[in-house]
């Protein structure tokens, strides 16, 4: 009996404790959604480069967190209550996850069209090198060489 109790007091515990969670403050230096979005980009790219070729990074002496903090002109602190503000509001967050998910697509698609762009190039190289190739005949280029 003394056991329900403590686990009935425990469970109500945890559900008034949840209750409590209250709306951070709106930072005075509030990165916008726009600016956040980006911000959000260049996290996800880099910690996917960091999964893919971490020893590139540190090669090129590239630290992702201080890169991104200067491109976008922030600071830790910032990012940080920034990014709380934003992901109390589930609904507000997941419209900004989007937009970066929008911009990962955008870009993926633009180096797809490149990576197609440059093998069409590739082909056309190679098929004007064959074109030459055969134009040239062994036999008949020596045979005028020799002549003169």
């Amino acid at each position: 009996m003394i056991k329900r109790i403590s686990l009935l007091i425990l469970v109500l515990g945890l559900c008034f404790a949840c209750h409590r969670i209250e709306r951070p403050k709106k930072p005075d230096n509030l990165i916008p959604k726009d600016k956040m979005a980006d911000v959000l980009f260049d996290v996800f790219v880099f910690n996917a480069a960091k999964g893919s070729d971490h020893g590139l990074l540190q090669s090129n002496n590239v630290t992702p967190t201080i890169y991104i903090f200067e491109k976008h002109q922030i600071d830790s602190l910032q990012f940080v209550k920034s990014n709380e503000y934003y992901a109390y509001d589930v609904k507000a967050y997941e419209d900004l996850i989007n937009k970066v998910e929008l911009k990962i697509k955008a870009k993926k698609a633009f180096f797809e069209k490149e990576k197609e762009l440059e093998e069409e190039r590739r082909k056309k190289r190679l098929d004007s090198i064959k074109k030459i190739g055969d134009s040239i005949k062994p036999g008949k280029n020596l045979k005028s060489y020799r002549k003169n």
